[in-house]
């Protein structure tokens, strides 16, 4: 009897035992939403993957990566939200503002950490940006604008009326149109603005710009650039020059842009799921800016809207598409 109890004993401490390294051997579980794919929001995702490996959290080690794609549509990011609400990841990330509002309202007490989100505050996503209030926190996006007009007065100086397509439905891009707005009236300046709820809609929200402005500019809005080619088409068929916000869309086309590095705005956002990975309340985490402006241009795509790129900025800039 004495040595089937010690048996039994010692069974039992080995099952502990082994049930405790299996609990540390537990992956850490980090969820991944964004409302579309397209370059600038998979730079993002690539972005934080990479800065989670950097940081020791290693896919088929100690982490399981979930990751969903809306698709541009908002029925669908709400199944996901519900979906990770129910399955209870360590951390959720929301790239875009359509993703992060949809998380925002289906999860409460998991903590989710945007990107590429322009003004969290308008959005509802936060109190303040220095205090979060609740259970997210991220890093914002929000564009200099007013540098933008200035590369735009520098690259067209004779335009006075400038043509922009835009989601009105979509908090971030209504709130950098109103931005913009503001400040082309302040240089007695016109927007000329086209409505486009939804990719299919943004060929003929450009198209009904065309005699009516000498140029058009994108904001980082995801519905538009998701079809920034279709501007693009536009642009070169009526000799219209196309700026953009989002870097990755010179290469798709645009002339110019001025613009965050979205690679390195994931390895921004990837690092603040790394702190609360290792314990941090995002209550307490301010909400982090992207300041690193990098300029991109395209003079072959200059050339086929009618305009040439003065060679100070194509030396100024950080990459020349074509060369």
């Amino acid at each position: 009897m004495a040595k089937r109890t010690l048996r039994n004993l010692a069974m039992g401490a080995l099952l502990l035992t082994a049930s405790g390294l299996s609990m540390a051997d537990d992956p850490k579980v980090v969820a991944i939403t964004q409302i579309v794919e397209h370059p600038a929001l998979d730079s993002v995702h690539e972005g934080v993957v990479d800065e989670l490996k950097e940081r020791g959290y290693v896919v088929g080690k100690n982490l399981k990566l979930m990751h969903e794609s809306a698709q541009g549509n908002s029925a669908i990011a709400a199944q996901i939200a519900r979906k990770y609400s129910g399955e209870s990841p360590d951390v959720i990330v929301a790239i875009a503002t359509p993703s992060a509002q949809t998380m925002a309202a289906a999860v409460r007490d998991l903590p989710v950490v945007f990107a590429a989100v322009t003004d969290p505050v308008g959005a509802k996503l936060v109190a303040s940006l220095e205090e979060p209030g609740a259970n997210i926190t991220g890093v914002t996006d929000m564009l200099p604008i007013e540098k933008h007009v200035d590369l735009l007065q520098q690259l067209v100086p004779d335009a006075r009326r400038i043509g922009t397509v835009y989601n009105p439905g979509e908090a971030n891009a209504a709130a950098l149109v109103e931005l913009l707005e503001a400040s082309l009236n302040a240089r007695d300046m016109v927007l000329v603005k086209g409505a486009a709820t939804k990719t299919s809609e943004v060929l003929g929200a450009a198209r009904s710009l065309v005699g009516n402005v000498e140029a058009i500019y994108l904001t980082t809005d995801n519905t538009v650039i998701s079809a920034a080619e279709a501007v693009v088409s536009v642009g070169q068929r009526a000799k219209i020059p196309v700026f953009a916000a989002d870097t990755a869309t010179v290469d798709r086309g645009a002339v110019a842009a001025l613009g965050f590095n979205y690679y390195d705005h994931g390895r921004q956002a990837g690092a603040m799921v790394a702190r609360i990975l290792e314990g941090a309340k995002p209550a307490a985490m301010p909400v982090e800016i992207t300041e690193r402006l990098d300029l991109f241009v395209n003079p072959g795509a200059g050339e086929r809207m009618g305009m040439t790129v003065p060679e100070d900025v194509v030396n100024a800039a950080q990459k020349v598409v074509g060369n």
